[in-house]
């Protein structure tokens, strides 16, 4: 297997005017399984084809372990993609797409070749379909021979480009917990590119959040989700997403209170947050998730502040509730918490579930530069 490394990559089009990947600096462990995660257009896909040689880098560099790969052609390279599309060849059968591979970036003999497919369709559970073609197969079925092929050329990379975005959502659970099952099984390094930030969430040893080509954050699951490094990372990761809200602190030096007049909130920070960071009289953003809202049906008037229910979303295990405080604001709350539109509730939120966000920067106002420095590392 192999260790990868992105060195500064990047990759400019037409002359240099669109910036696609923006001097991406980024490790990827033996055997480790990275996602990166962003909104569409933010360069994850052009990074992924770096990878896997199919863009050639405007600069920077792409090593597999120490050896640099930069210019060698997608052939020569011990990877293997699958992508959105399946790209399997409709005139094919299963058993003539999953060994193409093979036929082409190896040497076996063409009993080796239905020997290694026939192993890795057993595999996939798609043993029964090998004389199919690909228009008699569903698109579970497809994705399964997509991967199977990818295996049977025992890559040390494997790389996926939004491979379960045409699933439903029922299969794209199953495929991704069959995905990961099979990369740990083979102990390969992974790449695995998506725009949904729940598949990343629950797929990857680690996320890299990329936006404008920009690599925004990089760190375990958890650790991005409770310390996200920027506004941008914080609405993005999560869902339902993190709210916000425009407020202003007031502060002369040794206390320091987060007010919205138009949400009636007035919130002091105690002497911990004021003490360790270095807060001005000045706009910043404030992050909360809705998770971390608590709704008082009979506000007493200890709540963080008020607010008239719009929407109520029951789902089952929570129920969304939508508040008048600003424009998509929720909260998500125990099931028997289950307020009417219109009603007039508190809200209240916990100090240490909070986050400011300088509204110049975006930047968390409660990490240190370190801590900033070391979530892009």
């Amino acid at each position: 297997m192999a260790r990868v490394t992105l060195d500064t990559l990047r990759k400019e089009f037409d002359r240099g005017t669109i910036v696609a990947v923006d001097d991406i600096d980024l490790e990827i462990e033996d055997g480790e399984f990275v996602t990166v995660v962003g909104p569409s257009g933010c360069g994850k896909t052009t990074t992924l084809r770096m990878v896997a040689g199919l863009e050639e880098p405007t600069s920077g560099a792409v090593r597999f372990d120490d050896e640099d790969v930069t210019e060698v052609h997608a052939k020569e390279r011990p990877v293997a993609m699958v992508f959105q599309n399946y790209a399997l060849y409709p005139h094919k059968t299963v058993m003539g797409n999953m060994e193409f591979g093979l036929k082409m970036s190896t040497d076996m003999t063409p009993d080796e070749r239905r020997e290694r497919v026939t192993e890795m369709a057993e595999m996939m559970g798609i043993e029964d379909l090998l004389d199919d073609k690909p228009d008699e197969l569903s698109g579970g079925q497809k994705q399964r021979v997509a991967l199977g092929r990818a295996i049977a050329r025992e890559p040390e990379v494997f790389l996926f480009d939004e491979p379960l975005s045409n699933l439903d959502a029922k299969l794209r659970t199953e495929m991704r917990a069959e995905i990961q099952k099979l990369q740990k099984e083979f102990g390969v390094t992974a790449m695995y590119v998506t725009h949904d930030q729940e598949e990343a969430m629950t797929m990857g040893d680690r996320l890299a959040i990329l936006n404008d080509g920009e690599l925004q954050q990089v760190g375990k699951p958890t650790e991005v989700y409770e310390n996200p490094v920027n506004e941008f990372v914080a609405g993005f990761i999560g869902s339902p997403s993190m709210n916000f809200i425009d407020v202003a602190v007031e502060t002369d030096g040794s206390s320091a209170t987060i007010r919205d007049d138009d949400a009636g909130l007035a919130f002091d920070l105690s002497d911990k947050y004021v003490a360790g960071h270095e807060l001005e009289n000045a706009p910043y953003t404030l992050g909360i998730r809705p998770e971390n809202i608590r709704i008082v049906e009979n506000p007493t008037g200890d709540e963080t502040l008020t607010s008239t229910v719009e929407v109520v979303e029951p789902i089952g295990s929570d129920n969304y509730v939508h508040l008048a405080i600003n424009e998509d604001f929720l909260a998500r709350s125990p099931p028997d918490v289950l307020p009417e539109p219109g009603d007039e509730v508190g809200v209240a939120f916990d100090e240490a579930d909070i986050h400011l966000f300088d509204a110049e920067t975006g930047e968390d106002v409660f990490l240190t530069d370190e801590e900033i420095a070391a979530a892009v590392a």
